[in-house]
């Protein structure tokens, strides 16, 4: 008799029991929804309340960026850090100006000297004096700004400028030995500038985009001292390793960074 007054009680207290737990997860349930809902909304409304105007009005928010546009920005990004990372960006602009000055004295010297061979000496005094100082204001560019001269584009940059030095060199000495000193030192002023504008040229390829359109100008006062006077040797040789440094140099360091 007891136990059949208390067995309906106690499935009375389970199904309550029951009701209680599956009562309590859908409470645990909406509160996580809540604490959720509330961390990811809680600080767009921040942003919006504090963008205030200068009297503590409310500015609305602009829109966001266009995909587009931001597509646009990213391509810009990432090629203009493949040409930096391609690119030979350790040619020295003051350096260049410094090698463009003394080859400024160079032609005034060079301009009163009496004879082929003195006028010859003193450009070659002036090749040797500004092939030391590029060379060492670009290892010290290269250094200080951790671009690889032995390797990748700095490599590449050496490989396809020297060799027109190197032929410039040999013609000279040939024109040295088996030509007039008169027709030699005629010809050498637009032999050196064609020969330093084409090296130009084809190592700016893996420099910036500067170095090339120098090394255009180099090779068109090449090709004007072929065929003018030999009056006009030493202004164009000024004008061309004078001027052009000078003027390129100057670009590059304010562009460049030195």
């Amino acid at each position: 008799m007891t136990a059949a007054l208390f067995f309906p009680r106690i499935l009375f207290l389970e199904g309550q029991t029951r009701d209680v737990i599956l009562s309590e997860r859908a409470y645990g349930r909406e509160r996580r929804i809540g604490l959720l809902l509330t961390r990811h909304l809680t600080p767009l409304c921040c942003k919006v309340l504090d963008k205030t105007g200068p009297k503590g009005k409310l500015v609305p928010m602009t829109g966001p960026e266009p995909l587009h546009d931001r597509a646009l920005a990213n391509l810009q990004y990432i090629r203009s850090a493949m040409e930096r990372a391609g690119s030979f960006t350790a040619v020295p602009g003051w350096g260049m100006v410094a090698v463009g000055a003394t080859a400024l004295v160079a032609a005034w010297v060079a301009h009163r000297t009496v004879g082929e061979a003195s006028w010859l000496r003193v450009w070659l005094a002036e090749g040797v004096l500004a092939f030391a100082l590029g060379s060492g204001a670009l290892l010290h560019k290269a250094r200080r700004g951790g671009d690889p001269v032995l390797s990748g584009p700095g490599r590449r940059f050496g490989l396809s400028f020297l060799p027109a030095l190197l032929v410039g060199a040999l013609l000279t000495l040939a024109l040295q030995r088996h030509a007039d000193p008169a027709a030699a030192t005629g010809t050498i002023p637009g032999m050196w500038l064609l020969c330093y504008g084409t090296g130009v040229v084809t190592g700016g390829a893996f420099s910036v985009r500067v170095v090339p359109l120098m090394g255009l100008g180099f090779m068109a006062l090449g090709a004007l001292a072929l065929f003018a006077p030999a009056a006009w040797r030493d202004a164009l040789m000024a004008a061309g390793f004078g001027g052009l440094h000078i003027a390129f140099g100057a670009i590059i360091a304010r562009r460049y960074g030195g």
